[in-house]
């Protein structure tokens, strides 16, 4: 507890709201910004919306705010909203151009901010002049990052016509339907005002009321508690209860309270954004809570000088990056947290925070969160993770804990034999190309992975599908640990058996547990994916396009795909090539870049890189690189066909060309063929 928030007065936002203003509508029309932009204010019926223009569905929060811009950590955001949002083939948004346009209100499609959890998006949005957001339906994490920074947010249309009109809005039209704390969180205008409330005693925290019952067998007494999955059990072990300990008998969704995290992490992307806002509020002396339980990586931008344009290191970009390092570098010295840093002996990272944090940290049953979107990669081990953005980040240096409605979980089972040339990677690319999830329904839920397909995969291919829980726009992916995860647990952190297997017990899933929805998958229908450019629900089967796509870059790495079993991947590949007397096509860059130096050691010890080499592809050290436009393997020009084992091909991510998401096998198989194809195994390469 820090002594003098108890002292800071605070007071609730005024109960009408009067957003003076235009409205920014943002069409599949790019003429139709444009004239926004030149000062038209235009038509909408919200009464017949079939006579409307079409809004942008799926606006991710790389084209809010691209990838090099987020090195700012300050208002100068606030000229940079939109610069990356594609409609057609232009971006008719240029820098400043919101903020002088006067807009109050900003309204789009389906999916508003899917994608990374970069807070600076909304914070870019809310320092261009942005007040308030209207989208059919809005990602999780951008939507809590902007209640978090009180920007308002809603999926009714109606409030357009009352912008317009000049009236007072009540600022219940924006809290209906929130839970008890989402909506305080809301009435306080940010996050941190409501924690200095609760810290005060000044809000509301309704209590989680446990539904268990009370059975008699003859005079022997038994209270029995409600069925629960395995996120939900975790997620009872961790809520904070009524008396202020840790724990409640039972949880269902909907439930809302906080959850104490046993690990907190960030990036440079994210830390020094935290970092300032923590000084800000709370204090330059002030101390993190429990710095042992926080960890800080720097992961993000270690090979950013190779790729940067000339145009970005005028404009300071470069720079702005070297900051971004520094300041996280003095707050983890000043505060005696943990630094996974640059390596002192040659360029790149100790390894990107989710490899590391799944290969050295993660254990079953806890619950983690991180500054990135992907933090659900450690779900692989039975734990649950989830991202959160710059807000939630330094509220929890204070209170160790994190905001949590319990989300409602969607089964997946898989059942059947997988085909050899078939991974994780398929598996997840097939569940995202799925109508249920391309139409929203599976936002803000956990991802449950079950069934024979998923117990036969390693933890490092489970690790694959809980990540891409981020593409799917879920809360959290995870899969009920077992033998697999306790075998990881001995053979790779060195664990005693007996404590691994004891970590694991009960952390399964209740055979009539509650599920918003179940997916039933058989193995042998999924072949090799692709994700086509635009969109990771793109997905379509390999042999489903209709004529050959020549690549120019094929690309493997980033925490999706560094891991141990995805170089056996590449390199089985590659081998059998070199057996046949084939290499990296000569019309093809073949980048294969570790998600960690735990991994690059493996590689060594399994003698992999003298296939990469002989086989003509070009090894990276760790960072996230290429997937964040960041380092070696991004394109450089729109015409330029990508292959990549990556989770995200969203416009502009990884450079200007076409990006096509597939497995590490397809990928390194396309390599060498120098357009995509499937892998054609010459013998069973994927064993349990």
């Amino acid at each position: 507890m820090i002594n003098s928030l108890l002292e800071r007065k605070i007071e609730k936002r005024p109960d009408q709201v009067r957003l003076q203003g235009r409205i920014l509508f943002l069409t599949e029309d790019p003429d139709l910004i444009k004239r926004q932009l030149a000062g038209e204010d235009l038509p909408w019926d919200t009464k017949n919306p079939a006579a409307n223009p079409k809004l942008r569905d799926d606006i991710s929060t790389d084209e809010i705010t691209p990838a090099h811009y987020c090195f700012y950590f300050d208002e100068t955001l606030g000229e940079i909203p939109y610069l990356g949002l594609k409609c057609g083939s232009s971006t008719p948004i240029g820098r400043g151009d919101v903020k002088r346009g006067g807009f109050v209100c900003a309204v789009s499609g389906k999916r508003r901010g899917k994608g990374s959890s970069r807070e600076q998006s909304p914070y870019a949005e809310m320092c261009a002049g942005i007040r308030v957001v209207i989208a059919e339906n809005i990602e999780r994490i951008y939507k809590q990052n902007c209640q978090n920074l009180g920007v308002l947010t809603s999926t009714n249309f109606s409030l357009i016509d009352r912008i317009r009109g000049g009236e007072e809005i009540p600022l219940s039209e924006f809290t209906a339907g929130e839970d008890e704390i989402t909506r305080q969180v809301i009435e306080y205008g940010g996050l941190f005002p409501f924690n200095v409330a609760r810290m005060q005693k000044k809000v509301f925290l309704p209590p989680i009321k446990s539904e268990t019952k009370l059975e008699m067998n003859g005079n022997v007494r038994r209270y029995t508690r409600p069925p629960m999955t395995v996120a939900e059990k975790i997620f009872a072990r961790h809520m904070v209860n009524e008396k202020g300990g840790i724990g409640v008998a039972s949880v269902k969704p909907g439930d809302t309270g906080f959850a104490q995290a046993d690990l907190r992490f960030s990036h440079e992307y994210v830390t020094p954004m935290a970092a300032i806002f923590f000084e800000r509020y709370v204090g330059k002396d002030a101390r993190v809570n429990d710095a042992s339980s926080i960890i800080f990586f720097r992961d993000h931008l270690t090979f950013l000088d190779e790729v940067i344009s000339e145009e970005k290191k005028k404009l300071g970009l470069l720079d702005l990056a070297t900051q971004l390092k520094l300041k996280q570098q003095d707050f983890a010295v000043k505060q005696g947290i943990k630094l996974h840093g640059e390596l002192k002996d040659r360029k790149g990272s100790e390894g990107i925070c989710h490899s590391i944090v799944l290969e050295s940290y993660a254990l079953p049953g806890q619950l983690n969160i991180g500054s990135d979107s992907h933090t659900p990669h450690v779900g692989a081990i039975g734990c649950v993770a989830f991202g959160i953005g710059t807000t939630d980040v330094f509220n929890s240096w204070i209170t160790k804990d994190v905001r949590v409605k319990v989300p409602e979980s969607v089964r997946i089972v898989i059942r059947g034999q997988r085909h050899a040339n078939a991974t994780a990677k398929d598996f997840i690319l097939k569940i995202l190309s799925l109508d249920y999830v391309r139409s929203g329904k599976a936002l803000a839920k956990v991802m449950e992975y079950a069934g024979e397909a998923i117990e036969e995969l390693s933890v490092d291919e489970r690790a694959t599908m809980t990540n891409m829980a981020a593409e799917i726009g879920g809360f959290t992916g995870i899969v009920a640990p077992d033998k697999k995860a306790v075998a990881f647990l001995v053979e790779r952190r060195g664990m005693d058996r007996a404590k691994a297997q004891a970590m694991i017990e009960g952390l399964f899933s209740d055979p009539d547990a509650r599920y918003a929805h179940v997916i039933e998958l058989d193995a042998s229908e999924i072949r090799p994916m692709v994700a086509t450019p635009g969109d990771p629900g793109n997905g379509k089967y390999v042999r489903e396009l209709n004529t050959p796509v020549p690549i120019e870059i094929a690309y493997g790495g980033t925490c999706t795909a560094g891991k141990n079993e995805d170089m056996d991947m590449y390199a089985a590949v590659l081998a059998e090539a070199l057996k046949q007397g084939k290499r990296v096509a000569d019309s093809v860059k073949f980048y294969i870049q570790f998600g960690s130096q735990e991994t690059r050691e493996y590689c060594i010890r399994k003698g992999y890189l003298d296939v990469f080499q002989k086989a003509g592809a070009l090894v990276i050290e760790p960072s996230c690189g290429a997937c964040i436009n960041a380092g070696p393997g991004v394109s450089t020009r729109p015409d330029q066909v990508v292959i990549s084992a990556q989770n995200r091909n969203f416009p502009g991510r990884s450079g200007p060309g076409q990006m096509y998401l597939a497995s590490p096998l397809t990928v390194a198989a396309s390599a060498v063929a120098g357009y995509i194809v499937e892998y054609e195994p010459s013998e069973v390469l994927l064993e349990a």
